[in-house]
């Protein structure tokens, strides 16, 4: 075992290093072990059970973090002419063609993200062996060859991260910083699980997720539980929470948060009368529902509880 530092080893004793951590426990537990000078990165590794030497069971993509990465990402542009106008005007840090890829060469990295227009990347393709080894190739297949680069920077800076698995079948993702709000670490968290969930290859047996570790940059791994990887397990607390409000006509409906997920809330209402009549389900129209013989499914954009007053009215709960 390689030797730390007194400071590790102090933070490594809080770690009990053959337990399965539920999410929100290794989150806070992530929190506690962040004692560096400078603010940590919480960084989250995830192994999982394809065979990376078929291309189809290789993962690669790219997702929004709902609270970012906590840092100025540099984003590096090839453009020419309106389309280099366009990211500058975006906020690219640095924007260039054949001028850009010679700095490189020369060993300027001063960028977290590349971003290229079609007609670039003859010139960026001899940049392979600087930008490929750390994962900085412009590629279609992630957004970073496009024509819209004014978008691509926005997203870019706004907190949009690339994900891939390594040799080694291992997805390696930066979730925020130590400084965080717990809660803003367990969504970006569960953010990056439900990504990992849906990109599942369909060629892939067994097991999909083998481990997940979390780490700050110079703190210990904590060992996550893998059977938690949805934003419906990650978030169990907000199950059944939220608003009960009963109105008296005829049969009651009742409103009831099922299932909270980052950004949005999926509300069932049970109505014991006819839909068409239901003052629940005419508020409830609007955002989305979907009506079916005595039930009302329903998701809001925000994290709220949409219950109804005995008018019909429609109210809102914070903070489910």
């Amino acid at each position: 075992m390689a030797k730390h530092g007194k400071r590790f080893r102090q933070q490594f004793t809080k770690v009990q290093r053959d337990h399965i951590y539920p999410p929100a426990e290794a989150i806070n537990l992530i929190k506690e072990t962040a004692s560096a000078s400078f603010d940590e990165t919480v960084e989250l590794h995830i192994r999982l059970g394809v065979n990376v030497r078929h291309a189809e069971e290789q993962l690669r993509g790219t997702l929004a973090l709902p609270h970012g990465l906590g840092k100025n990402v540099k984003v590096a542009v090839f453009a020419q002419g309106d389309k280099a106008r366009d990211a500058e005007a975006a906020g690219a840090d640095i924007v260039g063609a054949d001028d850009l890829a010679a700095k490189i060469e020369e060993g300027y990295d001063d960028f977290d993200v590349v971003i290229a227009t079609p007609d670039m990347m003859p010139t960026v393709g001899r940049l392979g062996r600087v930008l490929g080894p750390s994962g900085k190739m412009p590629n279609p297949k992630v957004g970073t060859v496009t024509e819209d680069v004014e978008r691509a920077v926005a997203e870019s800076k706004a907190g949009k991260v690339e994900y891939r698995t390594d040799r080694q079948a291992i997805v390696h993702l930066a979730i925020g910083k130590a400084s965080f709000d717990a809660a803003n670490l367990l969504d970006n968290y569960a953010a990056v699980m439900e990504e990992i969930s849906k990109a599942k290859p369909a060629s892939t047996k067994g097991r999909y997720i083998i481990s997940i570790s979390l780490a700050t940059s110079m703190g210990p791994g904590i060992n996550v539980d893998t059977t938690k990887a949805t934003e419906r397990d990650i978030f169990p607390d907000h199950v059944g929470d939220g608003v009960h409000h009963v109105h008296g006509r005829g049969q009651a409906a009742g409103v009831v948060v099922v299932a909270p997920v980052r950004g949005q809330a999926q509300l069932h209402v049970d109505v014991g009368f006819a839909l068409h009549q239901d003052p629940v389900a005419l508020a409830l129209r609007p955002v989305g529902c979907v009506l079916v013989p005595g039930r009302v499914t329903c998701s809001t954009t925000s994290r709220s509880a949409i219950s109804s007053s005995p008018s019909g009215s429609r109210t809102e709960k914070d903070g489910v």
